[in-house]
């Protein structure tokens, strides 16, 4: 069954909501390990925000009118021709300042310490627009897990007890079953395991149901796809990609970036982009001397 088969109905299980005054990471951590996998923060962005961000995202999209960017487990759209009906806008933080607020967000940024460490990178962030008629994605878990459909690539015994991924999506417009709202099929991620046809995604799955503000919180890990657009109106969100300081990201953020951008960048954002951990380094042409260890540590 695809994700046209999917019929209309409203979810048994909802996320669970936080706001800045109501935050618990030690909840939300168990939530997105053990529980079902996502988790809602409301009231982290003004409508002025919202409006600012979704203004560039459509300018920035709609000049890409043929779909031509690179985009993802979208197979089925391009065999029927139509990409173009979902669209991605990379490197946001070239486009609009409010997009490093939103990727270092002082809630999102204590949900993330707890999560993945509290020297975690960001590996992406971009805009995700389905227009009227959009199609849906192949169900799928994220990087760096998203090619887990070969599990022979990675490491013997990777699971998923602790998290290499980490998203957050900020909705710009209603997160609706209409409008093609992202669906998941709740505690998927306690087995690493990429989605199957006989895994019945499309019999299981819930809703990431919101309106525009809501920032949804997910481990990568939790099987999930955006679902058709069968309304009137587009569905478009920021999408935020946050790694572990380990893990290679998937988009080379600082090569992206104006020179000025990384010399200027706050100490989140320079942490964001990964400027903080110094690894890879031609160790050859380093500095001398010993520069790892607690006693180095205990220096800093």
């Amino acid at each position: 069954m695809n994700a046209s088969a999917q019929t209309a109905r409203r979810p048994a299980v909802e996320l669970r909501v936080f706001t800045e005054d109501t935050l618990d990471t030690g909840f939300i951590v168990n939530e997105l390990l053990d529980g079902a996998g996502a988790i809602t923060l409301r009231g982290l962005f003004t409508p002025a925000e919202i409006a600012e961000a979704r203004a560039i995202v459509m300018r920035e999209s709609d000049a890409d009118e043929r779909g031509g960017k690179v985009t993802h487990f979208q197979g089925d759209a391009e065999r029927a021709g139509r990409l173009n009906l979902q669209r991605r806008v990379w490197n946001l933080l070239a486009k609009g300042e409010v997009f490093s607020r939103m990727a270092a967000h002082p809630v999102i940024m204590q949900v993330m310490r707890a999560f993945i460490g509290s020297e975690f990178i960001m590996g992406s962030i971009a805009a995700n627009r389905i227009l009227p008629g959009g199609p849906g994605q192949e169900p799928h878990i994220d990087y760096p897990y998203w090619d887990f459909h070969s599990p022979q690539t990675h490491p013997a015994r990777i699971h998923s007890r602790f998290p290499l991924n980490a998203q957050a999506t900020i909705m710009l417009d209603p997160f609706t079953e209409e409008t093609g709202a992202t669906a998941y099929v709740p505690g998927s991620q306690r087995d690493l395991h990429y989605p199957q046809d006989d895994d019945r995604f499309f019999e299981r799955c819930e809703r990431m149901l919101g309106q525009p503000g809501d920032t949804v919180i997910f481990f990568g890990a939790v099987w999930h796809c955006a679902m058709p657009n069968r309304s009137t109106v587009d569905r478009s969100a920021i999408i935020t990609q946050y790694l572990p300081k380990f893990v290679k990201p998937m988009e080379d953020l600082p090569a992206s970036l104006p020179a000025a951008f990384v010399r200027d960048a706050s100490p989140d954002i320079r942490q964001l982009l990964g400027l903080n951990y110094p690894y890879p380094e031609v160790l050859d042409a380093a500095r001398g001397g010993n520069v790892e260890g607690r006693d180095v540590m205990k220096a800093r």
